[in-house]
């Protein structure tokens, strides 16, 4: 029988930090090392409780990218208080009613905050590490962990309830699928708020490596430079991070030596700029992987030794996470025959907070059902076709709308493209699209004529405007809710 201290997905985590454990602030240079990691997040579980919070309490933690934000995030769990870890874009727009709907007993920031919400213990900073001999909050797998926010791209987040038991399996089969080392170093430039950033985070220190924080990716290169100079093993990011790297950076000429791998989530990256990017950088691995808030983080990952064979695919899941494809009626469907993606496993999540409805709908007999359509081939490996609410019917015909923009923007002249459904009184549906040029494009007009020309015949194109830049979430999603306002 395990004790129930083991249990603590942070007492497990500290407990496995070693010599190349450390947080690193690019941005800084600040640097936590390996010997105070563990008393700094020990000394911030015991200034939680000294603060009068009790384990069970939720705790709002305000995000930034920064080492700050992971001990104050870690030392929560290890004290049993709940982090509910809340961007601070996300913050300024929806602080009041996320505050509300946990029923958060206090506010964390890493300095004074200029803004707040009254009422609370306001907390800011980091707490002595004079904890001493703190043990974790005894913890069974199915105790409640943290709240994390739903990353989608429209209206504000759910929060899920992601036990211990669901962030540690979900951790080491991360851990498994990646080979990862205990020497790794990830360059993070993602909120922690985020499950790919949380996930990133989780993993390498997990195994006993360090992580270095850069909020810096409106410069692209500064990044790049720091992942040279602080010997980063692993680089995350969704697919505009990978845009970006391609369009606005010099990643052609920057050398990466050390890095090993990069790790691709949180939507589909044109398969032409998967294989750019290894081009570029042949001495890292590519890791495409698909997962959910609603199951921890990761569901599946396409392993590097089958990127070119399997180029397109979201991968084969993880060795502890079972799929199937279902239709309409919740049958089993046969290989490439496209259907709902259904999951279960140790890391599918406990529900949404306080959303009976949501979570029996999302959540239905042991299997989270993702919302997303796709198909297995023969071997097992999955290929996304596109959610459940991202397509189009156009003259009765589902056309999915990733499909529209990863074809657009392989185009020339196109750096990236939404499609947007508005109604036509022949077609019932038709697209219309925003498009963003490349900076060398030429005659923009003709671009879009160009465009609409290439397109299918069934796929009813009503208009292409080209724009300066598309919305994008906190996370680099495309913010979909704001699209129809700029047709």
């Amino acid at each position: 029988m395990h004790n129930s201290c083991e249990e603590n997905f942070a007492g497990r985590l500290v407990q496995r930090l070693g010599p190349a454990s450390f947080l690193t602030d690019a941005a800084t240079g600040h640097t936590i090392s390996s010997s105070e990691l563990p008393r700094l997040i020990r000394g911030f579980a015991a200034g939680l409780l000294n603060s009068g919070l009790r384990p069970g309490d939720r705790l709002l933690v305000r995000c930034e990218i920064t080492p700050a934000s992971t001990i104050a995030y870690l030392g929560a769990i290890y004290s049993g208080i709940v982090p509910v870890p809340i961007e601070e874009r996300l913050f300024a727009a929806s602080g009041e009613q996320l505050v509300s709907k946990a029923q958060v007993k206090a506010i964390w920031s890493a300095k004074p905050a200029a803004s707040t919400i009254g009422g609370l213990l306001n907390l800011c900073g980091l707490f002595a590490p004079n904890a001493g001999s703190i043990g974790p909050h005894p913890s069974s797998p199915a105790d409640l962990a943290a709240l994390m926010p739903t990353s989608g791209s429209t209206g504000m987040p759910r929060l899920v309830m992601v036990s211990h038991g669901n962030l540690t399996a979900n951790t080491e089969a991360i851990i498994r699928s990646q080979q990862l080392g205990a020497d790794e170093k990830a360059m993070l430039i993602m909120p922690i708020s985020y499950c790919f950033g949380a996930s990133v985070m989780h993993t390498h220190l997990y195994q006993g490596g360090g992580v270095v924080y850069d909020s810096r990716f409106m410069f692209p290169d500064k990044v790049l430079h720091a992942i040279g100079m602080h010997g980063c093993t692993s680089f995350a990011g969704v697919p505009v991070v990978y845009n970006v790297l391609l369009r606005r950076s010099n990643l052609k000429s920057i050398p990466l030596p050390g890095l090993r791998r990069f790790l691709q989530a949180g939507g589909a990256l044109p398969p032409e700029n998967v294989e750019e990017i290894t081009r570029i950088v042949p001495n890292a691995l590519f890791f495409v992987m698909y997962g959910q808030t609603e199951a921890t983080a990761r569901i599946s990952c396409l392993p590097a030794a089958r990127l070119q064979e399997k180029l397109g695919s979201a991968g084969f899941p993880l060795d502890n996470i079972e799929i199937r494809i279902v239709d309409e009626n919740e049958k089993e469907v046969e290989s490439g025959q496209v259907g709902e993606v259904q999951a279960r496993g140790p890391s599918i999540c406990l529900g949404y907070l306080d959303d009976p409805e949501a979570t029996a709908k999302k959540f239905a007999a042991g299997w989270l059902r993702t919302g997303d359509f796709a198909c297995r081939d023969q071997e097992g490996y999955l290929w996304i076709k596109g959610r459940t609410d991202d397509f189009i019917k156009i003259r009765g015909v589902r056309v999915s709308v990733g499909e529209v923009e990863a074809k657009v923007g392989a185009m020339v002249g196109v750096s990236e493209c939404a499609a947007v459904g508005v109604k036509h009184p022949e077609a019932g549906e038709a697209l219309a699209l925003l498009v963003v040029a490349e900076a060398c494009a030429s005659g923009k007009l003709d671009l879009g004529e160009n465009i609409r020309r290439a397109l299918p015949p069934h796929w009813t194109c009503v208009s292409v405007k080209i724009v300066p830049q598309l919305p994008r979430t906190s996370n680099g999603k495309i913010a979909r809710s704001q699209l129809a306002a700029l047709i």
